[in-house]
């Protein structure tokens, strides 16, 4: 018995340190919540938590009086007392408390008032299309990067191209499937300023891990300026940029390339990540990614430039890293 305490000792305390570590990066944290969603779901969470202590104290102890407690005859009418209460009353109990608060954490999905803020994703292996709506109904396209005013209910329209995606930002609330064919419409307000990290939460493909978003809470103000300087074109435009194909795939507004393929560079070189959150933006990364970026991203679509000169590519990452 001694024994057996030890192991179950030991595993608690492993599971501890791994709740504990996974919990020192707040950017997708869900015990760091940042939304009130997620702060919603937090409270669930411990709410479940302290119950299966008080659950697994319960069922240790009556354990432990089983094995080395005093071997006395018991009568038939406390068995079935015994069995009424803790298999059958106790179960129901918990699981309908349960139940309710889990249920009154579901969404309205009939909202009759409008959103401050409705942005536009579209899922891709293995990469977000992202479009801000504007009052007039225009919209300011960029990718795998998304800004949101801080204490505003923003309303995503999701949308997939190919296969099912799940949209996820842990420390703003739950995850909801994008699905071909399909739109769904998803709301958050986030409540903290910082910077979290999003992510697809539905296997997709062999980069699956590697389709993440950087999520930037700032104030209103700010949310407006970032906006503002998004929607403006690019600075300058690029004759071997359009030479070597890029822009076939990619757009940069403001020049003649206009691609809908690929992501969104107009201010490419603004953004923290490159490639989805699989690396900061440096010239460095970015130059590895034009020579193969199928070895950093694999079963990515876009194909490789070692067919141009080392200077050609070198151009290119200088270009681009000009975007801003």
């Amino acid at each position: 018995m001694r024994r057996g305490a030890t192991t179950i000792a030991k595993v608690s305390a492993l599971l501890v340190s791994a709740a504990t570590l996974a919990a020192c990066n707040t950017e997708q944290s869900m015990l760091h919540p940042a939304g009130e969603d997620a702060a919603a779901v937090n409270s669930l969470f411990w709410a479940m938590a302290i119950g299966a202590a008080i659950i697994w104290i319960i069922v240790m102890g009556t354990t432990v009086y089983a094995v080395l407690g005093k071997k006395r005859p018991k009568s038939e009418k406390f068995a079935d007392r015994f069995i009424l209460l803790g298999g059958v009353a106790f179960p129901t109990v918990t699981l309908a408390a349960l139940l309710v608060f889990g249920l009154a954490l579901l969404p309205d999905w009939v909202r009759a008032d409008a959103p401050d803020l409705r942005v536009h994703v579209t899922a891709e292996q293995y990469w977000w299309r992202i479009a801000y709506e504007q009052p007039d109904g225009s919209m300011v396209d960029t990718a795998n990067e998304l800004f949101l005013p801080q204490g505003q209910t923003a309303e995503f329209v999701l949308n997939s191209t190919d296969v099912i995606h799940s949209f996820w930002i842990p420390t703003l609330g739950g995850k909801i499937d994008v699905i071909p064919g399909r739109t769904n419409l998803w709301r958050l307000k986030p409540t903290e300023a910082g910077v979290y990290r999003g992510v697809c939460a539905e296997f997709c493909g062999p980069s699956h891990a590697l389709m993440a978003f950087p999520v930037i809470v700032e104030a209103q103000a700010d949310f407006d300026a970032r906006l503002a300087r998004e929607a403006a074109p690019a600075a300058a435009s690029n004759d071997l940029f359009l030479a070597t194909g890029c822009g076939a795939c990619h757009a940069i507004r403001g020049t003649e390339a206009a691609g809908r393929v690929g992501p969104d560079l107009t201010h490419f070189a603004s953004r923290r990540t490159m490639a989805a959150g699989t690396l900061p933006i440096s010239a460095e990364n970015l130059a590895a990614w034009l020579l193969d970026p199928d070895h950093i991203k694999p079963d990515v679509r876009m194909p490789g430039y070692d067919s141009l000169g080392q200077s050609e590519r070198d151009a290119l990452v200088s270009y681009l890293l000009e975007l801003r």
